[in-house]
Parts: structure tokens; C-alpha cells; sequence
């Protein structure tokens, strides 16, 4: 029985792997960024991987059968903006089995702010994804610069993964638990450093690092204000790479919010704000898993019961544009968001399509984050403040 279900699996894969999920488009385009910063052009075309291909090897538990090719489009990471790039290693608390745990990491700080009291965004990347790929496509350092926050980009070591997933489907201590310890000590090292400030901490994540941003929300609410997960899976359920594609191509089998009970206790949780973006033609990750994500993060804000009804609070639903907004909304505010954009497959929403699962169909999803991440402040207590006057504010615009 296991190895005809075995079969049926590797079926599954192969037919995933034949997938085409959006790829870099090479089409030319009028030169629109500043004069001030040069871009630079890829030096070779080259196909992206499919994430699936990715947990596949992983799941086999043996080498692929070619290595894949890291991207050679190389493009600097400050590209269109004027603050400073620092690519550097963080000496994490080391996992079992391992005598050091040296996290890479790019920063962007923009110039002319003061770093103290400035916020700081964490970008987890997706499988075979660079930093300077994932800085590039998202354009976030463009925003940094305008609205004065820093940005850090964590970066899977090849050592731990071949193709830089993060473990999301195993908070086991030697796999995502010390990934997340990583993140942590880094995130306390930089707001030590540089003075950011610790009550306006995020992590936004695509795919496999959207998978790990909602393990960061579960295990450590206190050093984040709020989370963004574009194209994420469900969380709770997967437990191996076998079951994480189980997941991504179906979504959770259980009920969503009964698993967050069984990884969090939900009365003393302090509550996470978050924001949830998927496309409605992602083949790689089922957009069925977005639904579940917004439910999950009801459930840890307290807004549905452990059976995933709503008990407080009331939905609010928005077609425009080509986007499918669901608000979760608590004492007029919103607590959870949910995109689902039209015609969007495995990729960043309204990036730089010249770089591997960016997309520049839909809205800015970059620009859509920092909206919903400016609002929210984790204060001293534990608690999440909340910026009505603000947010009123903007509404009103």
C-alpha cells in the first residue's frame, strides 16, 4: 500500500512540475526609474524553479538530477533607491548538530532618516530565490525610501537546503525551530545595533518564506507588530516534505483553526495582525490555502472559535480592480486582510516580471503591505496598539 501511494505521489510531482508558473518575462520597457541610479541588466536568461520541484527533492531525500542553476541575474538590491545595501552574516545560536548557525542577510537602511525609532521590515525569500532577486522584484527598498523604514532580508544558507527553502513544514529544533531562532537573534541584533524601533518590527514572506513568517507569528508574537504571507501555505499540518506538498497543492485536510489550537494557546495569545495575498491561478500553491491562512489568523486574533465560526467582529468583502479584498474587522478595524488577485499565478503581485516569480500583474503588493504594516505597533506590554486615528485617516483618502 505505502509504495503504490508512493507512486501516486511522484505522479503528482511530476504533473506539478510541468507546471509553468509565471516566468521572467524578457519583454523590453521604457525606462522608468530615476536618473539618479542606474539599473543593471541581467547578465544570462535563466528559467526559474518551480518550488515544487524543490520540496520534491526534499521529500525524496536525494539529489535532483541536475543541480539547479542559481539564477545569474544578479541585480544590486539598492537598484532605484539612494540609502546603503550591507550584505553581512549573523552568528545565530547554534542548532543541533551544527557547531555554528551563520545566518546571511542583506539590510537597506534609506538615507536622510534617523535610524532610531526607525521601523524595520524582515523579507523572507521563497525556494531558490536570492535576496538580491527578491529585493529587486518586490521593490521594497523603493518604499523604504520613501516612508523611512529599514529592510532585512534573511537568506537560507545552500548548506542547509540546495535549493534555500526554509523549513516551514518542520519546526523541529534542527530544522524551521532554529531557522526562526535565526531570525529572531538577528532581528534583536540589528534594533540593538541600529536603534530600530523593537515595537514596529514586521516579516512579510512568499511561498516557502511566507510559510516561515507564519511559524515566526505563531512561536514569537512578542518581536513582531504584524505579518504579510504572499502565496503561503496553511500552517499546522504539514509535518514532512510529503505532507507539506500534500498541503500546498490541497490545502489543510483539518480544520484550520482547530490546528492553531493545537500549536498555540489561544487565550494568552498577545494577537498578530496580518495581511494575506495570493493569486487565484497559482498552481503551485492552491489558493484554497489562502482562505485557510485568513481563518487561521482569525482564530490567533480571537475573531472565530476553534471550529473556525465567527464569534465577534464582522467581514467586510471588496471586488475592484481585479482583487477580491476580505477584511476581518474588530471594533471598526481591520485585524486580518485577505487579497485574491485575478489572473495571478506563484508570484510576487505588481513586481519587476524581469526577475524569477515576480509578476507585474495586480496591484503592488509591496506598496499593499506597508499600508497595512504602518497601522500597527506592538507596544512594551505585549499588546497591539491600535492606530484608529490614523487608519481613519488614510480610509478617508
Amino acid at each position: 500500500m505505502a509504495k503504490s501511494l508512493s507512486k501516486i505521489w511522484l505522479r503528482g510531482l511530476k504533473r506539478l512540475l510541468a507546471i509553468q508558473t509565471e516566468p521572467a518575462h524578457t519583454t523590453k520597457r521604457a525606462a522608468t526609474r530615476p536618473a539618479r541610479a542606474a539599473t543593471s541588466k541581467p547578465s544570462a536568461k535563466v528559467r526559474p524553479v518551480n518550488p515544487a520541484a524543490a520540496l520534491r527533492a526534499s521529500a525524496k531525500r536525494e539529489a535532483p538530477r541536475a543541480a539547479p542553476r542559481e539564477s545569474r541575474v544578479r541585480p544590486r538590491a539598492s537598484a532605484w533607491a539612494s540609502g546603503s545595501w550591507t550584505r553581512s552574516f549573523h552568528s545565530a545560536p547554534a542548532a543541533p548538530g551544527r557547531l555554528v548557525n551563520h545566518l546571511q542577510y542583506g539590510l537597506y537602511i534609506p538615507s536622510g532618516h534617523a535610524h532610531e525609532a526607525m521601523p524595520l521590515v524582515v523579507m523572507l525569500h521563497g525556494c531558490t530565490q536570492s535576496i538580491d532577486e527578491f529585493a529587486a522584484g518586490t521593490r521594497m527598498n523603493v518604499l523604504a525610501d520613501r516612508f523611512g523604514f529599514a529592510v532585512v532580508y534573511p537568506e537560507q544558507s545552500k548548506h542547509v537546503h540546495s535549493h534555500r527553502c526554509w523549513h516551514w513544514y518542520d519546526a523541529s529544533d534542527s530544522a524551521g525551530g532554529a531557522e526562526t531562532r535565526a531570525v529572531v537573534s538577528l532581528v534583536d541584533s540589528l534594533v540593538a545595533e541600529h536603534g530600530f524601533d523593537s515595537e514596529r518590527v514586521y516579516v512579510a514572506g512568499i511561498s516557502a518564506g511566507a510559510g516561515l513568517t507564519a511559524l515566526l507569528a505563531a512561536n514569537y508574537p512578542e518581536h513582531f507588530a504584524a505579518v504579510a504571507l504572499h502565496s503561503g501555505p496553511a500552517f499546522g499540518e504539514a509535518r514532512s516534505g510529503i505532507t507539506a506538498m500534500d498541503v500546498m497543492r490541497r490545502g489543510a485536510r483539518r480544520e484550520p483553526a482547530e490546528l492553531v489550537d493545537e500549536l498555540v494557546n489561544v487565550a494568552e495569545y498577545p494577537g498578530m495582525p496580518a495581511i494575506i495575498l495570493h493569486g487565484d491561478t497559482d498552481h503551485v500553491v492552491a489558493p484554497v490555502n489562502a482562505d485557510q491562512l485568513a481563518v487561521q489568523f482569525s482564530r490567533l486574533n480571537r475573531i472565530v472559535d476553534k471550529n473556525g465560526a465567527r464569534k465577534s467582529g464582522e467581514v467586510k468583502e471588496e471586488r475592484k480592480g481585479g482583487v477580491v479584498t476580505r477584511d476581518y474587522m474588530r471594533g471598526g478595524r481591520r485585524v486580518v486582510r485577505l487579497c485574491r488577485v485575478q489572473g495571478l499565478a506563484h508570484a510576487w503581485s505588481g513586481g519587476d516580471d524581469t526577475v524569477p516569480f515576480h509578476s507585474a500583474k495586480g496591484p503592488d503588493a509591496s506598496a499593499m503591505v506597508w499600508e497595512f504594516f504602518r497601522h500597527q505597533r506592538r507596544t512594551g506590554a505585549g499588546r497591539i496598539a491600535e492606530s484608529t486615528a490614523t487608519e481613519a485617516s488614510a480610509d478617508a483618502r
